[in-house]
């Protein structure tokens, strides 16, 4: 069992699976938030649904899942900058369909990391933490969306989230799925294909949530 923990294989496969995790999570998470453009009782209600006991017991396991993805992230990430000693810069067999993202995941994950830092301040912490502790939020979802986006420069660090996010998700999913032995070269393909397919929709979604919260907070856009 230690070897599953301590293996390169074992950490590669604990980060593809965590990253599948998440992966599920996110497209979850923007589901909920594309209803705040179909209306705002549409976007409360699936809040409310994600106050449910069934998923509210899932936060402390993603947050494990999370955990546990930046910790092999990083570690994978040192090892590998040792390995390479004094010869920092040159790779053998170095694949031609690296792209920027796949060079840079360490980067964009990090750059992930600090602004969900600053999201959970202004949702989990106002919202979710407020719940565990038996007091009821001031503030109704949708509001609580509108006064977070309704700052220019707010709606702009978001974004620029998203975009990173987006890069993060371009190789992350492909990756997972090819280290869980999905790597012939008949999906591998496929697998380029969904993965632009799926982070773009989740970028599309999150943007323009953000975006149209933003226009409507500042009466740019009606509600």
């Amino acid at each position: 069992m230690a070897n599953i923990f301590t293996s390169s294989i074992g950490k590669k496969l604990i980060m593809s699976v965590t990253g599948i995790f998440l992966i599920i999570f996110l497209l979850l998470h923007a589901t909920i938030n594309g209803l705040s453009l179909i209306s705002p009782e549409a976007f409360n209600a699936g809040c409310e649904f994600m106050a449910l006991p069934i998923v509210t017991v899932m936060v402390p396991i993603l947050a494990a899942g999370f955990i546990i993805h930046i910790i092999y992230a990083l570690y994978l990430s040192w090892t590998n900058y040792k390995a390479r000693g004094t010869n920092r810069y040159a790779v053998a067999n170095k694949s031609k369909t690296d792209n920027w993202a796949a060079k840079n995941m360490l980067v964009l994950g990090i750059i992930v990391l600090g602004v969900l830092a600053f999201h959970l301040t202004h949702f989990w912490a106002d919202m979710q933490l407020l719940e565990f502790k038996g007091v009821e939020p001031t503030d109704n979802p949708y509001q609580l969306l509108e006064d977070t986006f309704g700052t220019w420069w707010v709606t702009a660090l978001y974004i620029v989230w998203f975009v990173a996010l987006w890069m993060h998700l371009t190789h992350g999913f492909w990756s997972a799925f090819h280290t869980l032995g999905w790597n012939n070269n008949v999906w591998i393909g496929r697998l380029k294909v969904i993965s632009y397919i799926v982070a773009t929709l989740i970028f599309l979604v999150f943007a323009a949530v953000a975006v149209v919260a933003c226009l409507k907070a500042n009466g740019i856009m009606a509600c």
